[in-house]
Formats: C-alpha cells, structure tokens, sequence
C-alpha cells in the first residue's frame, strides 16, 4: 500500500475510536442540567458564520446552475462513451475488454467528483441544523461539553 493510504487509514481508525471512547483533545467542561429535567433536554450550539466551509459552502450554492450543467454535460458524454464501446463490441461480434477502460475512469472520476461537491456544498453543520422555538438565531444539535453550547428543552427543538 501506498504511505498516503495507510496514513489516511490510520487517521480513520483514530478518529473512529476518539468518537466511540469520547475522548477529546480539549477540556471541555460540560454543562450541569437538573437530572429530573436530563431526559427532557437538549444541547444546541450556535451556527459559526464566517467559517471557512460556510463560505466555500456558500459558493458552491450559488453556482448551483452551472455545476448542474457540468454534471449534465458530463452523464450525457458517459452515456454517449459507454454506448460508443457497446456498438464497438457489437460490431465486432466479439467482446473486447479494452473499449470500456475510459468510460469506466470517467464513470469513477464523475461519481467522485458529483461525491465531492455535494459533500462540500452541505457544511458539516448542514446535517444537524435544527429550530428552535421563540429564536430567529441557526442552531446545531450538540453535545453538553461543546462550547458555546445551549440546554434547551427537548420541546422546542424541531428539525
């Protein structure tokens, strides 16, 4: 394996057993809450604004037609590929395996790339975003120690 994989697959396994043990690399201190009241609560955080996600984020929204146009261009080029290599192996009467070798790379190179931008045009926080009742203000779901963080009651809390 290449060094860069197996750094990555490290990395991975890391974070994996970081998040499962909830160890952390700050110190946190988590936010009391009447345990009667615990099961009926809530942790919200504030959305950041200026992060640098949300406005790569922000960017990638607002060319939503052109991408869209890029992407469509790039499927109808796959199927026009892949129909090519079709009638070439029908021509020939005979399978060739060679004849799929660049539509198949264009296949993987488009899926990741569709992969990449929906992934970069959501922010990390677009999955957790949630409303709260009787606040104008964006709110994530997050956790007791997290800073910034908010007891609300479950209630009021609505996705």
């Amino acid at each position: 394996m290449k060094p860069t994989m197996i750094f990555t697959i490290v990395m991975m396994i890391i974070i994996i057993l970081m998040t499962a043990f909830d160890v952390h690399l700050g110190a946190n201190v988590p936010l009391d809450v009447a345990p009667d009241k615990m099961a009926h609560t809530l942790f919200v955080c504030p959305v950041e604004q200026g992060g640098i996600w949300a406005i790569f984020s922000t960017m990638l929204k607002r060319a939503t037609k052109p991408i869209t146009i890029g992407f469509s261009f790039a499927i109808l080029m796959l199927m026009f590929s892949w129909g090519w290599a079709l009638y070439q192996n029908l021509l020939k009467d005979k399978f060739s395996r060679d004849v799929y070798k660049n539509p198949w790379a264009f296949t993987k190179m488009t899926f990741w790339a569709l992969v990449a931008v929906l992934l970069a045009a959501a922010t990390p926080t677009y999955f957790r975003t949630v409303k709260v009742e009787g606040s104008n203000e964006k709110w994530v779901l997050c956790e007791n120690n997290s800073p910034r963080a908010v007891a609300v009651p479950a209630e009021k809390v609505h996705p």
